[in-house]
């Protein structure tokens, strides 16, 4: 059955991924099982989108009595669902208003014209242009390319929308140098997920928040990967002591059904304006009651209070295999969104666990990245562990 799946899809979609030859019919919690009935454990989580594992209950119980209901209505009516999700989450964070997209790509546009819309009704033209940092990864729009780091996202696609630079990640000086009468938005990534699951540093952190409050320039973190009780907070802002301005998040907020939201302050969530932004699908009942359903249960359960005990155990026995192969550089990360960093590119091994039955990815060419569930199990920490110490020992290196 995979060889006609491979064919067809060659033959029918768009060749924009690489993609393992696998095709996934079934998942229970951390496990997926494919077309032949093979069954692997899920240390990658959808690139983290699926938080709480496959087939939750909390998750597919309110999308099946959402279905039966009503799936879609435009958003020139008042969804409860919707309402309900923005209480939850703005009574939860920082925020004071919430906007509902399709993705974090999505959220993180909103985000830019939210800075932008501000800047303009306060200043006027001219103060537009937003800071990212190096290394950064922030989605595959036109827009979002923009503040993307790596150039091999932007090839062939120029040209690139004007009013956007970089600054070097944990680097405040060179932040500094970069801010200039233009700058109305800083924009990073608490941990960077693609650019190598690197963490920002608390101080670096707190120098630019206090830098935004000086000059009136407004703090957007994209925590599209790493919030969502991934790092052991609800939200990775949290590790750090200050707040954003504005936060983006998606991935696992609908345990892998497409949403996404910007989280905002009143400060700037005021600057919009009706027919200022808007979308479709945006928060309608369906991603909303999916959403609901996902982040009720780890607000009950407080996962990101277990996902502190089991990140610390991850890492720990990754420590193990720092100490016994020279080549192994560093853990990485914070919670359960773990970066192993090797000497050498790793995607052989990302492979090599494909085969022994384990589903892990390579970031930024050298850093094993796993984001299981948030209900991953010691045990299913440790049987990954002990794959990766036997692939190790099979390399010649």
């Amino acid at each position: 059955m995979i060889d006609m799946i491979i064919q067809d899809g060659n033959q029918y979609t768009m060749n924009t991924y690489k993609r393992i030859p696998v095709a996934f019919t079934e998942g229970k919690g951390c496990y997926l099982t494919d077309t032949e009935g093979n069954t692997y454990l899920d240390m990658i989580g959808g690139l983290g989108a699926c938080g709480l594992g496959h087939s939750h209950p909390a998750f597919t119980n309110a999308v099946k009595d959402q279905v039966e209901k009503l799936v879609h209505v435009a958003n020139i009516y008042w969804i409860k669902e919707q309402v309900e999700l923005g209480k939850l989450l703005v009574q939860n964070s920082f925020g004071d208003k919430a906007f509902f997209c399709n993705s974090g790509a999505e959220a993180n546009e909103g985000a830019i014209k939210l800075a932008r819309k501000y800047s303009y009704k306060k200043y006027g033209e001219g103060r537009n242009e937003i800071i990212a940092m190096t290394t950064s990864f922030h989605g595959r729009t036109l827009g979002t390319l923009s503040v993307t780091h790596n150039k091999k996202y932007q090839e062939g696609f120029g040209p690139i929308p004007e009013g956007f630079k970089f600054s070097t990640f944990n680097d405040i000086d060179d932040l500094k140098a970069a801010i200039s009468e233009k700058t109305c938005g800083i924009m990073l990534e608490p941990i960077q997920g693609e650019g190598g699951v690197t963490p920002a540093e608390e101080g670096f952190l707190k120098e630019v928040k206090n830098l935004c409050e000086e000059k009136d320039i407004l703090l957007i973190f994209d925590e599209v990967q790493c919030g969502i009780a991934r790092t052991g907070k609800l939200f990775a802002y949290e590790n750090y002591g200050i707040e954003p301005d504005i936060m983006t998040i998606a991935k696992a907020l609908a345990s892998g059904f497409p949403i996404g939201a910007v989280i905002a302050k009143d400060k700037a969530a005021e600057a919009f304006s009706p027919g200022d932004h808007g979308t479709t699908f945006g928060g309608n009942p369906l991603a909303s009651a999916a959403a609901l359903g996902t982040m009720n249960y780890i607000l009950q359960k407080k996962l990101w209070e277990k996902v502190q005990d089991k990140g610390k155990y991850f890492h720990d026995q990754l420590q193990h295999l720092i100490i016994k192969y020279p080549w192994v550089k560093k853990v990485k990360g914070k919670g359960l969104m773990v970066g192993l960093e090797l000497e050498f590119e790793g995607a052989s091994i990302v492979e090599k666990a494909f085969h022994e039955g384990i589903l892990i990815n390579c970031t930024a060419g050298r850093v094993l990245r796993f984001l299981p569930p948030l209900i991953i199990e010691k045990e299913d920490i440790q049987k990954t562990v002990e794959i990766l110490d036997k692939i190790f020992q099979e390399l010649e290196v």
